[in-house]
């Protein structure tokens, strides 16, 4: 039996991406995490991946495997999807937006339908932020609105707010004032200091008076849930350095799509009586990672079209929903893709490549599966926290197939066809 641990593992299975993870493995599988929570550990799980490549669902050489997605994308080029899965390293998404560069393909990732209103919102408006580290060290208001992150980002509160020591805050959350706000079934974190209770319906009157409040219009026959939530905005502009916190997640309640530029506004108001950032919650598996390589790439950070030769942006035309209206002749699948039905739907019927984490156990028949190994657990590089720090991945698990790997291979088949170097 050989037995290793692993230190300062990240851990990408939500956004906090917490760098502090020691990983025991025995014999080839991982038999503990620590202090990893529960959603850590289910990521983690025990590292076993399948490791298979397939044609037509028919075990294949993988360089023929190879071959028959180059001569597919290429033959599709003008015509091509280039879907960004989970579970990549930014070194994978990158090559992945070479590919549609190459191809003069669009290129979409599995962010653009839960974060496009948040970014279309702060392409509007502008967005004032902070690292989870700068609001550690400095917040000493956080307000809640419509989130508990112990549901969903379990470390959220011991690592960042409001419970560890800072500089500005030594005593933690004891120095801090946390308001929760309950919208519908989004609830708030318990045990705030103070709450405020909103139907759906009074969301963005409640975000438009708060934000009204601080620029002196205040209307003076404010009833019902208005007027504390008025009062609220008053306690978060006398705040030293103010944090509002939202999920940028879809939730099993419908949102309003003017929520998070209700916020955006409000933490832009407070940046006059006081300094104010908005914290906005993001899954793991390096979701952040693609929209920060697809904007360093091309300027964008969701749905990019290089069919001209140089990258447009489209957000009103997203990759799946182009590609359900019969917009493209082919896809290349790059990561692991969520079980959605929507998903799924879309890419049954045309011509897929999927490379990436379990790619051969994909929910729809895939012309050319070939497996890799997932970032963080078996593939090194980099990973994005939900504040758009980069992060290093230390694997503890070696990898038989990387992502890297076969999309160079890839690459270096598509210019062999084309006769160039």
């Amino acid at each position: 039996m050989t037995e290793i641990r692993v230190e300062h593992v990240t851990c990408l299975g939500c956004g906090c991406a917490c760098d502090d993870i020691a990983v025991t493995v025995r014999d080839g599988r991982i038999v503990d995490t620590s202090p990893a929570c529960s959603v850590g550990r289910d990521w983690f799980d025990d590292g076993e991946v399948p490791w298979q490549v397939l044609r037509d669902g028919v075990p294949a050489p993988i360089e023929e495997a190879i071959a028959e997605a180059a001569r597919l994308l290429a033959e599709s080029q003008g015509r091509l999807l280039i879907y960004v899965g989970a579970d990549l390293s930014s070194q994978a998404q990158r090559r992945a937006v070479s590919l549609a560069d190459l191809l003069r393909a669009n290129v979409d990732s599995a962010t653009s339908d839960t974060a496009a209103a948040g970014v279309l919102a702060a392409q509007r408006t502008g967005r004032a932020t902070a690292t989870l580290g700068e609001i550690r060290n400095r917040a000493d208001v956080l307000l809640f609105w419509g989130v508990d992150p112990i549901r969903r980002y379990p470390r959220f509160y011991s690592r960042y707010a409001p419970d560890p020591t800072g500089v500005q805050v030594p005593n933690g959350r004891r120095d801090r004032f946390v308001i929760a706000v309950h919208v519908g079934t989004d609830q708030g974190p318990a045990g705030a200091d103070a709450a405020l209770t909103l139907e759906p319906s009074e969301e963005i009157a409640a975000l438009s008076l708060m934000r009204a409040s601080l620029h002196g219009r205040t209307p003076a026959d404010l009833g019902g849930v208005f007027r504390p939530a008025i009062d609220l905005a008053s306690r978060l502009a006398s705040a030293r350095y103010a944090v509002l916190i939202h999920d940028a997640e879809a939730t099993i309640q419908e949102r309003n799509p003017l929520r998070v530029e209700g916020l955006l506004a409000l933490t832009q108001a407070l940046n006059g009586p006081t300094r104010a950032a908005l914290c906005s919650l993001r899954a793991g598996r390096n979701r952040v990672g693609a929209d920060a390589v697809l904007t360093w790439q091309s300027g964008y950070p969701i749905a990019v079209e290089y069919s001209r030769g140089y990258p447009r942006y489209v957000p009103q035309r997203r990759g799946l929903e182009r590609l359900a209206a019969g917009g493209f002749k082919a896809v290349l699948v790059v990561g692991s893709l969520d079980t959605d039905a929507g998903v799924v739907s879309a890419l049954e019927g045309v011509n897929t490549v999927v490379i990436g984490p379990r790619a051969s156990q994909s929910p729809f028949r895939a012309h050319v599966a070939i497996d890799t190994g997932v970032a963080g657990i078996h593939e090194g590089g980099t990973g994005y926290r939900m504040d758009e720090v980069p992060l290093r991945l230390r694997p503890p698990l070696p990898s038989q197939r990387s992502a890297v790997e076969t999309l160079d291979a890839i690459i270096a088949a598509i210019h062999g066809r084309a006769g160039r170097p």
